[in-house]
């Protein structure tokens, strides 16, 4: 088993990869939390394998956090997208087996 945890700070309308596909083991958790009030406005997109964010999760508001867990969950590239009017910090972690 491997944990991997991200401690990441992104500036307005930057994206990155938080977590690469696994190319030996298995996503069994991952989770993705903004460090920020709960009131503060701020929205993060997390797309699941997609660079353009055609298709993909929008966190606004008093949402702080996304997260997926068990063996039929996303098994490759997981990006965030910063479309907040502020840098914002983020905290990521997942678990391989």
């Amino acid at each position: 088993m491997v944990q991997t945890v991200v401690y990441e700070s992104l500036p307005v309308g930057q994206q990155k990869i938080f977590f690469e596909k696994p190319r030996v083991l298995c996503r069994i958790f991952f989770k993705i939390s903004a460090l920020i009030q709960p009131a503060w406005g701020y929205r993060l997109k997390i797309s699941l394998g997609d660079p353009m964010f055609s298709s993909c999760y929008t966190l606004t508001g008093s949402n702080t956090f996304f997260e997926s867990k068990g063996k039929g969950i996303f098994q490759g590239d997981i990006w965030v997208r910063n479309v907040s009017t502020a840098a914002v910090e983020y905290t990521a972690t997942e678990i391989l087996v």
